[in-house]
């Protein structure tokens, strides 16, 4: 599996195919996180803007192959196996990616809550960040594999289907995405810093679900 998954890893980053998703996450978090504001409000941006991004990142990772590259790996350790990796390789970016922008988000932030006079300490914050952000990446890469291939061949029905279903995802009350954000939100305006770990055991549940089902159906509709 170490080496599928460096396959997987080299091909998307020679591909450059992932510079779209991290330009337009910096840029998302240069317009709406600024130094100075409230950590738990900023760490709340940060980690709803990583779901959509996760979900394109998984969505490259899973078209990025060639079809006669692709062929030969699901033959060489099955299509399901093949088709799980690459999709643990965009968790594993995006969750990198979130794990660099909660560390820069707190380091520019005020450590007070929104009403700028109450103490927030940045440590469990950021560990409250790092919980969110792992969550969204996780939610995110669900929603990513459930819009691509083999569940939706059709590339402007997938795309279009990644964008509701990221949007849900961060408004659907349920979702485990909105309510890490929510807590940090709600956490800002009374100066608590909550921890989010419900959230995240759910997200890894719906998560392993989806790639589960991803990986069954590449199995059974490789040729």
């Amino acid at each position: 599996m170490t080496a599928l998954l460096r396959y997987h890893a080299a091909l998307l980053l020679r591909s450059q195919r992932w510079l779209p998703p991290f330009l337009l996450y910096a840029a998302v978090l240069a317009i709406s996180v600024q130094a100075g504001q409230p950590v738990l409000d900023s760490l709340g941006y940060s980690a709803a803007a990583l779901l959509p991004v996760a979900a394109w990142l998984a969505r490259i990772c899973v078209t990025a192959e060639p079809q006669a590259a692709r062929g030969c790996v699901a033959a060489a350790v099955g299509p399901a196996r093949a088709h799980v990796a690459c999709l643990l390789v965009a968790l594993s970016g995006a969750a990198a990616l979130g794990t660099v922008a909660t560390l820069g988000v707190t380091l520019l932030s005020a450590p007070v809550a929104s009403d700028h006079r109450t103490p927030v300490p940045l440590a469990p914050a950021c560990g409250a960040g790092l919980l969110a952000a792992l969550a969204c990446a996780l939610l995110g890469t669900a929603v990513g594999a459930l819009t691509s291939r083999p569940l939706l061949r059709s590339r402007g029905r997938a795309v279009l289907a990644l964008l509701l279903a990221a949007l849900l995802s961060l408004v659907a009350t349920g979702s485990p995405a909105q309510a890490a954000v929510r807590g940090l939100v709600t956490g800002s305006r009374s100066g608590t810093v909550p921890l989010p770990l419900l959230p995240l055991a759910t997200a890894a549940l719906v998560t392993a679900a989806a790639l589960a089902l991803a990986g069954a159906l590449a199995a059974r509709r490789s040729p």
